[in-house]
């Protein structure tokens, strides 16, 4: 993470312009873009660890409400476009209509802890939102879990980088690595776990989206 900016450049850049940029680019990163939010938030809570020139609790505020305003953002644009596009193309990517189906079932079953746990592995932080969208993940439960996600993630990283200081640097790195294979095992284990069980799982999305067509509407 130090690859993209280094410590004298986030300290000049929140100095420069405020907390409100830690803000915009973490509301950005989780909103879809790759930008380097968490590199932000953790070199800032370093600094002020180390040399009090920063607010800790205004790095932690302006994180959390970024990741929560961005989610809803990401969410918005993968609710609008994410499930056209997907629908019209998906094929193109091996996204047959009834693996669109599965998938979206699987996110209404388990999206609650997807967006409370992606928040800590940087590929999911930029495309929970957007992903919780486009399978159609409630919207209630949603708001709900990326606040709980959000904030908890700019108290984790923001606090852990202000206690740690210097230390943080020397466990980040390594950190990250074990995170992302964490990550590629937890996906690998569930691709295991759908191919095996696909059909029962076809039977029990399509008896669960049966149910909700059935619900009368007030």
């Amino acid at each position: 993470m130090e690859n993209l900016l280094n410590q004298d450049r986030i300290v000049h850049i929140l100095s420069a312009y405020g907390y409100w940029t830690l803000f915009l680019v973490v509301a950005l990163e989780c909103g879809g873009l790759p930008l380097p939010g968490e590199t932000l938030l953790i070199g800032g809570a370093i600094y002020a660890g180390e040399t009090g020139g920063l607010r800790i609790e205004y790095l932690i505020l302006a994180a959390a409400a970024g990741a929560v305003v961005g989610g809803i953002a990401g969410y918005g644009v993968g609710r609008v476009f994410g499930a056209p596009f997907l629908e019209r193309h998906g094929r193109w990517f091996g996204l047959t209509p009834t693996r669109l189906t599965l998938a979206r079932y699987l996110f209404m079953r388990w999206g609650a802890w997807i967006v409370l746990l992606g928040r800590f592995v940087t590929l999911l932080r930029i495309w929970v939102g957007v992903l919780a969208g486009a399978n159609r993940f409630d919207a209630r439960n949603f708001l709900l879990c990326n606040a709980i996600g959000g904030g908890a993630w700019a108290l984790a990283l923001g606090l852990g980088a202000y206690a740690l200081t210097s230390a943080f640097r020397r466990i980040e790195g390594s950190f990250a690595i074990w995170a992302l294979i964490g990550l590629f095992y937890a996906l690998f284990c569930a691709w295991v776990y759908v191919r095996r069980h696909e059909a029962r799982l076809l039977r029990e999305a399509d008896a669960a989206f049966a149910a909700e067509r059935a619900e009368p509407t007030s």
